[in-house]
């Protein structure tokens, strides 16, 4: 029998992970372990995806993954192994934001920020699959994730002028 080293610490098993993240190919170095929220915000410098809650709760991490949204803080990096992840940073730009982006900037749809991913990207879906969504069903899109700044209200205004932006553009 050999004795083991009680200092010495177990490595943990790393995988190299291809996909391919707003449109460019990529290829990390992770742990098998290792959640893709982390993944996205460490290794690929991508900030605009948070980590908040890390239990699928306050939809701050959410991204798109193969054209479905979905909880980033949920999902193992090794899981997304050759899909197509889109995150709130291929939306738009400061200076060509999203008509959604655009919404929210003029609605006052966000305060500090933190929560946007989840709604941006809730609101996207929504219109995406139902261009004149009532108040009720923009409510029920956004649940799945929490804002404790604006309230509500205005976030709900913001994807409501958003649906009526795609109607207008034709989008």
């Amino acid at each position: 029998m050999t004795a083991t080293d009680p200092d010495a610490a177990e490595a943990t098993p790393t995988r190299r992970m291809s996909c391919t993240v707003n449109g460019q190919h990529r290829t990390v170095e992770c742990e098998d372990r290792q959640l893709l929220v982390e993944v996205i915000r460490e290794q690929l410098n991508l900030k605009g995806t948070h980590i908040g809650c890390l239990n699928g709760d306050c939809g701050a991490c959410t991204v798109e993954l193969d054209g479905r949204i979905v909880k980033s803080c949920l999902l193992l990096a090794a899981s997304a192994e050759g899909s197509e992840i889109t995150t709130v940073e291929a939306m738009g730009s400061p200076g060509d934001l999203s008509d959604v982006q655009e919404a929210f900037w003029d609605n006052d749809g966000f305060q500090c920020g933190f929560c946007l991913p989840g709604h941006l990207f809730a609101a996207r879906d929504l219109i995406g699959s139902n261009p004149d969504p009532s108040d009720d069903e923009i409510r029920h899109a956004i649940a799945g994730n929490l804002c404790r700044c604006t309230g509500y209200q205005r976030i709900v205004t913001s994807i409501r002028d958003a649906a009526a932006r795609a109607r207008a553009s034709g989008a």
